[in-house]
């Protein structure tokens, strides 16, 4: 399987700053994976993401080395037009990309912008507002929805424009957590029947361990752990780090510590009985 994207010692410091803000980092996603990326806030992520939808060195001027890669092109040797249709991006905030006055016409916005015809306009929008269960929304006005349902409209835009990476910018944090958890189904559901990639940048691990093939750790603008996400979190470093460890893997670690759990999890019975014959005698 090909890599969607690459990232080849990449290096930034904007303008006046007095440190790099990523620094020799290097990064391969095959297609179809979905990685999360964690780390402490000013550790590098947010400029991590705009060097890979083209943001810089397209808009952000700076010290720039190193290249990353979409879909085997340059970022830095590509129009920010032609990225758009590569790389999808989700903010934060589904507010900062909802302005029109109805769902329908938000999800066409992009498919506008470049020019798409207007019958494949209407099927990429009725696809992508089907496949994101929203379709009852159609003619509703945007801000008559709720957080969970302005999410969705946001991430149909982006599906429209039908990209193979999208980048998911701390999606859950405005979510009620049955909303966030359904939104981290949607993921994997989009994984499973587009192949779609996502690199999603989120605090709540709880939620998305279970969906996410790599877990990828960043502090003060380098990558410093990475693997898949079982072996991270229950590793030594993570919570040196700042990564928020999910409570069910802080809980493996004080009975690993205990001897009551193994590093895959917990004791056979046998075994727990074994140990506590032992510590009777």
């Amino acid at each position: 399987m090909s890599d969607i994207l690459e990232i080849r010692g990449l290096s930034f410091r904007y303008p006046e700053a007095p440190r790099m803000a990523v620094s020799g980092f290097d990064l391969a996603i095959p297609e179809g994976e979905i990685v999360v990326l964690a780390g402490p806030s000013g550790c590098g992520k947010s400029t991590l993401l705009r060097a890979v939808n083209g943001l810089i060195p397209h808009m952000y001027g700076g010290e720039y080395s190193g290249d990353v890669l979409v879909a085997g092109a340059s970022v830095k040797g590509s129009d920010m037009r032609e990225l758009a249709q590569k790389v999808g991006f989700l903010f934060q905030n589904p507010e900062n990309q909802i302005f029109m006055f109805s769902v329908e016409r938000d999800v066409a916005f992009g498919l506008e912008n470049i020019g798409t015809p207007r019958e494949e306009m209407r099927e990429r929008v009725d696809d992508a507002l089907r496949l994101l269960g929203i379709g009852d929304l159609a003619l509703r006005a945007p801000h008559e929805l709720s957080d969970g349902q302005k999410q969705r409209v946001a991430l149909a835009g982006v599906l429209a424009m039908r990209p193979r990476l999208v980048i998911l910018d701390e999606p859950t944090s405005l979510l009620d957590p049955k909303t966030a958890g359904e939104l981290v189904d949607l993921v994997a559901k989009l994984r499973r029947e587009l192949g779609t990639t996502f690199v999603i940048v989120e605090h709540r691990l709880d939620l998305l361990v279970r969906v996410a093939d790599r877990l990828v750790v960043m502090s003060e603008g380098r990558k410093v752990m990475e693997g898949a996400p079982k072996d991270v979190l229950l590793g030594e470093g993570s919570e040196k780090y700042g990564v928020a460890t999910p409570a069910v893997t802080r809980l493996q670690k004080m009975l690993a510590r205990d001897g009551l759990a193994t590093a895959d999890g917990l004791m056979r019975p046998a075994d727990l009985a074994a140990l506590s014959e032992k510590r009777a005698r």
